[in-house]
């Protein structure tokens, strides 16, 4: 059954070669009608990505056009075919894919197929490329930010030699942990999940740095995302600090300081404040009276 659709992309491939874009899409169309695996769409991709160009681009328009899951397959891999023929366009044509697709699969069956490819075999052009689509306008180009991480991730396995880059990564994505767009953080979180899979004590580090330090409200769900597979320890940790964080926060909001409430009400008006428990207003008021330790 694979070899059938490899022949049949070499077919559409000769096609879209020879300029007949409509033909070609007739003999694609009841194969994207249908529930194909993705991975013989990705035959047909190979196959037509390999032809010129600017062939090959005008016949991802007419794909594009009409808007199918599947559809999207064939051009991720297609497009995955240029990367090293021509990086820049590649990855400037799957951004515009991304948005005019404008729905939660599209960044993730392109995401895995294009710009987490490019991540693979060309780290650090990809890298400066995919820069500005941490701040796009549009959620989903943000959201394939984590997924080609993601997919660079599950390649890395963990390998040490690639220590640097995973670090690189995560520096990456640190303005992106403050996402706030569902959809986009959903993409972002994926990723550090993946990292944190292949190398948990570098996340494990990089999220302490996040959650204390820094002065951004960040979503509970990008926190869970990237705790999935840190050990019960680290994830406990991360816990505390997040914990702190929104204290941190609480107290910021306040209209008397911290101080004049622990004179006035003692550690019962401590735990009135939100996001401050019994342990965290314990802490608090040893700090304050200088039994912290210290």
């Amino acid at each position: 059954m694979s070899q059938q659709h490899r022949e049949l992309g070499e077919r559409i491939g000769a096609l879209v070669q020879g300029g007949q874009v409509s033909e070609a899409y007739a003999l694609l169309a009841p194969v994207l009608a249908q529930r194909t695996p993705f991975p013989k769409l990705g035959l047909i991709g190979e196959a037509v990505g390999a032809g010129p160009l600017e062939e090959v681009d005008a016949f991802l328009e007419h794909v594009a056009s009409h808007r199918t899951e599947g559809g999207w397959v064939v051009i991720g891999t297609a497009l995955g075919q240029q990367i090293d023929r021509d990086l820049p366009g590649a990855l400037a044509r799957c951004c515009d894919y991304v948005v005019a697709a404008d729905v939660w699969y599209a960044p993730d069956i392109l995401g895995e197929r294009v710009p987490g490819p490019a991540l693979v075999s060309s780290f650090d052009p990809a890298l400066a490329l995919l820069s500005p689509w941490r701040q796009d306008a549009s959620r989903w180009v943000r959201r394939t930010v984590g997924v080609a991480v993601h997919f660079w991730a599950k390649r890395s396995r963990g390998a040490v030699e690639l220590t640097p880059r995973a670090e690189a990564l995560l520096t990456f994505l640190e303005p992106m942990f403050s996402e706030w767009d569902m959809d986009a953080v959903k993409g972002v979180g994926w990723g550090l999940k993946t990292l944190g899979r292949n190398c948990p004590e570098l996340v494990a580090d990089w999220l302490a740095q996040q959650i204390v330090p820094g002065q951004r409200r960040y979503r509970k769900l990008m926190l869970r995302k990237a705790l999935t597979y840190l050990s019960d320890e680290q994830r406990a940790q991360s816990h505390r600090l997040w914990a702190y964080r929104k204290a941190g926060w609480a107290v910021d909001e306040l209209q008397e300081s911290v101080a004049q409430i622990y004179d006035n009400r003692g550690e019962p008006g401590l735990r009135e404040l939100p996001g401050i428990g019994k342990s965290l207003a314990g802490t608090i008021a040893n700090w304050l009276t200088g039994n912290d330790g210290g």
